[in-house]
């Protein structure tokens, strides 16, 4: 079963700033699902990000 992180645990493991996560997520370069009202994320897909 995969396994979900909240906003604040991507904050805390990206070192970014929780404006810029929801940014991210907008602009669709940080991948997320929607459980009711809040936003998790993948830890999986979490660690196959790359910047550019």
């Amino acid at each position: 079963m995969e396994e979900f992180s909240t906003p604040k645990d991507v904050v805390k493991f990206l070192k970014i700033h929780k404006v810029t996560l929801y940014r991210l997520v907008k602009e669709g370069k940080i991948p997320a699902i929607k459980i009711g009202k809040q936003l998790r994320f993948s830890k999986g897909r979490l660690l196959t990000l790359r910047f550019n």
